[in-house]
């Protein structure tokens, strides 16, 4: 017995030993890692720093990480929108988190359907589904249905249904509900459940992961999308913040608009910051879903994992 142990020590000491990276490849790997981290982290931490500078600072020196003047004047410049910026962020805040809800519920349910060998219209259903990755109808057509047929003009909901369904993120889902066993959702059906109370008590606990992997991407893309909302909003009251400074940044007729009168408008032109400016518009819009990624994160990391073997 102790020559059997002794010999599995040995054995399970060498398959280790053939596994274990050297020292080297570790360290290279190590750098490899930094230099790639430090790339990605550098530009973010320059545009915070720009952001903070001052113009004249940035007119001598360029954008640097030690610039030799801070300032708060991009700042000071666009928070005097007040109530304009505020009602923004209010409203990007809304579509963000309806939307992604919205897109979720109605994204899992027809990836459940379609991962149901069972279903009668599964291929023809899956065909359409494909069909537009492939083509779509463009601007113009989308305009039209979403204004004309829908009704969704200069409203809310344009900046919500446009985007609530993604075919990719549709056969992602799909995957992964072909993953469950289906001996769970037969002995539910044993039970006495429905097709509903199994999808929301069994299968959607199940699918933690990849909803959140999904819901993460889908909240980026709601949080920094401004094309629908110069698309489709007329009254500027309605402009989500990315919108809002997109008009901003491209042209200071909205600042015109929205000024009490014609000599503080000719103030805030003259003042008007620019490098600064745009570095500060690039803070507001990121820092908020930057906040909220560590609450996706564990969720994430597990999502990357769908489809992978199980042990």
């Amino acid at each position: 017995m102790r020559k059997f142990k002794n010999r599995f020590r040995d054995e399970g000491e060498g398959d280790l030993a053939i596994n274990r990276i050297s020292k080297t490849t570790d360290r290279i790997l190590n750098l490899i890692f930094l230099i790639w981290t430090l790339a990605c982290v550098l530009p973010l931490i320059l545009v915070v720093i720009v952001s903070f500078s001052s113009e004249q600072s940035i007119f001598q020196n360029g954008y640097s990480f030690f610039p030799s003047e801070w300032s708060l004047d991009a700042y000071r410049f666009f928070f005097r929108l007040g109530d304009q910026l505020v009602r923004s962020y209010g409203i990007t805040i809304f579509v963000t988190v309806a939307g992604t809800l919205f897109s979720l519920a109605i994204t899992a349910m027809f990836a459940y359907v379609l991962s149901r060998a069972d279903y009668a219209y599964n291929r023809l259903f899956t065909l359409l589904m494909l069909f537009t990755m492939l083509f779509n109808g463009g601007i113009v057509a989308t305009y039209m249905v979403n204004t004309q047929l829908l009704g969704l003009g200069d409203s809310l909901g344009a900046l919500i249904f446009p985007m609530s369904l993604n075919a990719f993120y549709v056969i992602v889902l799909r995957t992964f509900y072909k993953g469950i066993p289906l001996e769970i959702i037969e002995a539910a059906r044993i039970d006495g459940a429905g097709e509903f109370k199994t999808f929301f008590r069994i299968v959607m606990p199940l699918s933690k992961p990849g909803l959140a992997t999904i819901g993460m991407f889908t909240t980026i893309a709601y949080w920094n999308d401004w094309f629908l909302g110069m698309l489709y909003i007329i009254d500027q009251k309605k402009y989500p913040v990315q919108t809002l400074l997109w008009s901003m940044q491209n042209s200071l007729e909205f600042m015109k608009q929205s000024s009490a009168n014609a000599l503080e408008y000719a103030e805030m032109a003259a003042n008007a910051p620019t490098d600064s400016g745009r570095m500060a518009l690039t803070v507001l819009v990121v820092l908020p879903i930057l906040l909220a990624y560590p609450f996706f994160q564990k969720y994430f990391v597990k999502g990357l994992t769908v489809g992978g073997v199980k042990g």
